[in-house]
């Protein structure tokens, strides 16, 4: 079955350009992922430090394995949640 998620990140004050400096390896490296379905983030129009991402995955094994990854550890892990003001992940199943 597969896993799609809906994540929110609002980023601190002064961190976003260098935020945003670090998303087109996260996502290159994500897409490639086996299992990967989709990846994309999405910037706010009326905050310019709100992200939003939407990922999906053939199954939750795949999901559990881009948390996992050496690219989410080093990138998301160790160089954005420091510098984030709020992190939501939500677990979302399509119904229309």
């Amino acid at each position: 079955m597969e896993k799609e998620v809906i994540v929110k990140w609002k980023i601190k004050e002064n961190e976003t350009s260098r935020i945003l400096g670090l998303l087109p390896e996260l996502v290159e490296k994500t897409r490639a992922e086996k299992g990967n379905l989709a990846y994309n983030i999405y910037q706010s129009v009326e905050d310019t430090n709100v992200l939003i991402l939407h990922e999906r995955y053939v199954d939750t094994d795949a999901a559990d394995a881009h948390k996992n990854s050496a690219h989410y550890q080093k990138i998301v892990v160790g160089q954005i949640v420091p510098h984030l003001e709020i992190r939501e992940v939500s677990s979302v199943k399509k119904l229309y």
